[in-house]
């Protein structure tokens, strides 16, 4: 075996020839994710804004007389605007009403007959929503209510993400953003007042 001179040895490690290319093929993969994930946060936020737009102006327009029966083409106006930007979004919308703000997000009342400080099956309770159970939350499900009730409107949307390399990185390949807001409807009427239903299991 030949060894090669010490002259020739110095060449070679002295040879800066090539090395640009093996520090592109180590920067660029970094380069490469931070230019996606930019894109996918800047394009996040956008749908992010087109789903709150959205949604104002469905809260506002159902709360009006003319749109309280009509909630199925304020809801198909709000999938549109979505999927304009978003074609293959998956959108469901939520409506829960109440009475009076107060009573957003509140349990219905029930007599805590042990003291303990929470719901049990054998107790009394005033059904506010009508479905003849307990619930955290007294507001009814999918409903616009009637005049002056509060409600409150959920828009919920998943949607693919821009670049389907996400799985590489152990990160999920869609997004999930949700938007809600809380209005009063207008007063076209008399507000029925919710007085329950006293229910005894």
């Amino acid at each position: 075996m030949t060894l090669a001179s010490p002259k020739t040895t110095a060449r070679l490690f002295g040879d800066q020839r090539g090395t640009t290319i093996i520090e592109f093929a180590v920067v660029a993969p970094v380069l490469l994710l931070i230019i996606i994930g930019g894109m996918e946060v800047g394009h996040l936020g956008y749908v992010k804004g087109i789903t709150r737009a959205a949604l104002q102006v469905a809260a506002r327009d159902s709360g009006l007389e003319d749109n309280n029966a009509s909630q199925a083409a304020v809801d198909a106006k709000v999938r549109e605007r979505i999927k304009t930007v978003i074609p293959n979004a998956q959108i469901d919308i939520k409506r829960r009403s109440y009475t009076d703000f107060t009573d957003v997000n509140t349990p219905e009342d029930f007599n805590d007959s042990n003291a303990n400080g929470r719901y049990d099956a054998n107790e009394c309770f005033t059904d506010m929503n009508g479905n003849a159970r307990w619930d955290q939350d007294r507001g009814r499900s999918n409903s616009q209510g009637g005049a002056e009730d509060v409600v409150v409107f959920t828009v919920s949307v998943s949607y693919n993400k821009i670049f389907p390399l996400w799985k590489l990185v152990g990160q999920p390949s869609t997004n999930k953003i949700s938007a809600e807001t809380t209005l009063r409807n207008q007063p076209f009427g008399v507000q029925s007042q919710q007085i329950g239903t006293r229910i005894c299991p």
